[in-house]
């Protein structure tokens, strides 16, 4: 997906785990695992 003034998004089906943009930050990595994980169950 492309984007200016530096979006970055994390999905899965469709779904935002994290935006950059709403939440004024980047996400850990343990933040990503945690939420990936938290949707593969």
């Amino acid at each position: 997906m492309r984007g200016s003034g530096g979006i970055f998004v994390v999905s899965h089906d469709n779904k935002v785990l994290f935006s950059k943009k709403e939440e004024g930050r980047f996400p850990t990595e343990n933040e990503i695992i945690e939420k990936l994980r938290a949707v593969a169950v």
